[in-house]
């Protein structure tokens, strides 16, 4: 289940960074982008992947372990949409990394009935 999240808020924000950068005139017009709507659909099942997610393991464990999302957007924007990253962005995200590696040693704390 948290690799679904990861890549549903990964590709939907690839998408939806697409489909605006490509779009061109009025928001309306930028909301009919395939890309776009593609991007939206994906981040809904994200949240929907989300809020399942919830249900089964603690808010302190589900966000820091999610979080390698942020990660894979920053390779994702460097390698796929030629964004040019500073030393400072990738030593954040670094950081983010290394928070989603501590938290996922540890396991989620078991859901009481």
């Amino acid at each position: 289940m948290v690799a679904l999240v990861v890549v549903l808020n990964t590709l939907g924000n690839t998408f939806l960074s697409i489909g605006m950068k490509a779009a061109s005139g009025s928001l309306l017009g930028a909301l009919l982008h395939p890309a776009v709507l593609l991007g939206i659909a994906l981040l809904i099942g994200w949240t929907l992947a989300r809020m399942h997610l919830l249900g089964l393991a603690d808010l302190s464990f589900v966000l820091p372990v999610t979080s390698i999302g942020y990660v894979l957007n920053a390779l994702i924007g460097r390698f796929v949409l030629n964004e040019q990253i500073t030393i400072e962005r990738w030593l954040g995200t670094l950081c983010i990394m290394s928070g989603t590696v501590l938290v996922g040693m540890t396991l989620p704390a078991a859901r009481k009935s």
